[in-house]
């Protein structure tokens, strides 16, 4: 008997649950009926994939070698089966996307969110993880986008440039150097006590190689983990902040925090879509990537996060756009 899918959807499940019980919540199917088809596929293969431990299941070196190899094949089924049914004039489908921590908790919702108004029938997933998970979940077929903030180190994946993000120094708006327009190194160094981002930081890894051998003069009040627990904290009074100028947008609308470029350093950093080298494109990722590109060449991306209705705009232009031709992705 040949190996079907659905066997390597079952071994898939379980290698994931790491139980059979488990595995028959996540596919509604069965215990026993689970157990049969990986009973079947091990015989098929001619010995065991999994240890047993205590109630757990864990991949043996077999088990191991064949886990990347189901994936790829169930991916490489569902990229054809979407292409082959697909509706032609409808972007329809569900998208699977994940994204680094500025750009899934500040830029991607409002994108995603106007995309999906101007098509109904597709439907947009995202999680939030850093850049080494997003290249892992891409690489391996799990998701059909990344979009990071870090450089990729995965052959089987190609980056796309997006835009440019960058950091800034952020103050409370009655903070004493708030009537200024820029942050001058190394003089309001010695005189700003600082909220930081936590070890291992991105955000914190790039502003404190940016300051060179200036890093010493940063007096360091408290660090926290997450950017909104800075804001607040820059906001009551607490310190100065370096973070990217996407999550803090609105505040500096608003008034209630103030946005300071660093003089004389060079303070951007690139913003990458990411993707799998023989991933198939759909109709659905071809239209959504097209919306990002047209975000990002108008650079409409900073002004869009405080007013995100405003992405609602782009309806209008939609249609005109769709005549543009490929822009990110396409006519591959």
């Amino acid at each position: 008997m040949a190996i079907t899918f659905r066997q390597l959807e079952i071994f898939i499940a379980v290698a994931e649950t790491q139980q059979v019980t488990r595995a028959s919540k996540k596919l509604l199917l069965t215990q026993s009926a689970v157990s049969m088809a990986l009973g079947e596929l091990e015989n098929q293969l001619g010995g065991p994939l999994f240890d047993r431990h205590g109630r757990s299941l864990l991949l043996n070196d077999r088990g191991r070698y064949l886990l990347p190899l189901s994936k790829n094949i169930l991916h490489q089924v569902a990229s054809i089966e979407t292409v082959l049914t697909e509706q032609q004039g409808t972007v329809a489908g569900v998208l699977e996307i994940v994204a680094s921590s500025t750009i899934g908790n500040y830029v991607l919702p409002y994108l995603v969110g106007a995309f999906m108004q101007i098509h109904p029938e597709a439907h947009i997933n995202m999680l939030v993880v850093n850049t080494m998970t997003a290249e892992k979940l891409v690489a391996n077929g799990q998701a059909d986008l990344g979009f990071v903030e870090g450089e990729i180190n995965v052959d089987a994946l190609e980056a796309i440039p997006w835009f440019a993000d960058e950091l800034g120094i952020i103050v409370s708006s009655n903070h004493k150097l708030a009537e200024r327009s820029t942050f001058q190194i190394p003089d309001d160094l010695k005189e700003t006590s600082w909220v930081m981002r936590e070890e291992g930081s991105g955000t914190a890894e790039v502003f404190t190689k940016k300051l060179g051998r200036y890093t010493s003069l940063l007096k360091v009040v408290t660090k926290t983990g997450h950017t909104e627990a800075i804001k607040k904290a820059v906001e009551s009074g607490v310190g100065a902040a370096c973070l990217s100028m996407l999550t803090v947008y609105r505040e500096a609308e608003e008034g209630w925090l103030k946005i300071l470029p660093i003089e004389g350093i060079d303070m951007r950093r690139q913003l990458w879509i990411i993707q799998h080298k023989n991933k198939i494109i759909t109709r659905l990722m071809a239209e959504f990537l097209k919306f990002c590109e047209i975000v990002a060449k108008n650079h409409l991306g900073r002004e869009f996060l405080s007013s995100p209705w405003k992405l609602q705009s782009l309806r209008m232009d939609n249609n005109v756009n769709q005549e543009n031709g490929p822009l990110v992705g396409e006519g591959k």
